[in-house]
């Protein structure tokens, strides 16, 4: 190592300066937001029920199937097997049945096909009223070869997919009441 000499003088150093007084800096960052969502506690609250909502949304269908594949709990004593039916033994209703119409007018029904949407009118010459709105047609029967003049006089046979209490009021005015259609 090489040797350094001590007597080289050194400078001395400058005059002290006087700083400048300025005012403090703030750096923008997390407190002025917490502040803020303190002020606007409703929009806190709106967007942590959102949050909250839509994590429940995501979570439940999930955690109902599990418990619907699992079953129903296992009873303890013959007497709770007894009281409480099982799912199995209660029929589900269906959501749609379907149901045989016959619309006054033939000639009306011989426009309607397969899959086609109807509201079916029922009438008694002086008043008027939609006992189904947008039925989906199931089938359109044929008229048979013998009896195409009787079945002009006596309307048409249609086939329509309602849901079940629909079906009871079709039945119903079917009886008293000549039913047409109109093509949705």
């Amino acid at each position: 190592m090489p040797q350094v000499s001590s007597d080289i003088s050194s400078p001395s150093p400058p005059p002290p300066c006087p700083v400048p007084h300025f005012a403090p800096v703030r750096v923008r960052g997390g407190r002025p937001l917490l502040r803020r969502l303190l002020r606007h506690r409703r929009r806190a609250m709106a967007a942590g029920l959102a949050v909250t909502a839509a994590a429940l949304v995501a979570a439940g269908p999930r955690d109902a199937e599990r418990a619907r594949a699992q079953g129903p709990p296992a009873a303890s004593t013959p007497a709770a097997d007894a009281a409480a039916p099982s799912r199995a033994s209660k029929p589900r209703a269906a959501a749609m049945v379907t149901a045989p119409v016959r619309i006054a007018d033939a000639e009306t029904v011989r426009l309607l096909h397969r899959g086609d949407r109807v509201d079916v009118v029922a009438s008694d010459g002086s008043t008027s009223r939609v006992v189904a709105a947008g039925a989906r047609v199931t089938e359109v029967p044929g008229a048979q070869a013998g009896a195409a003049e009787s079945a002009a006089e006596a309307g048409a046979l249609l086939v329509l997919s309602v849901p079940r209490a629909t079906a009871a009021r079709l039945a119903g005015a079917g009886a008293g009441m000549r039913l047409a259609v109109t093509l949705c």
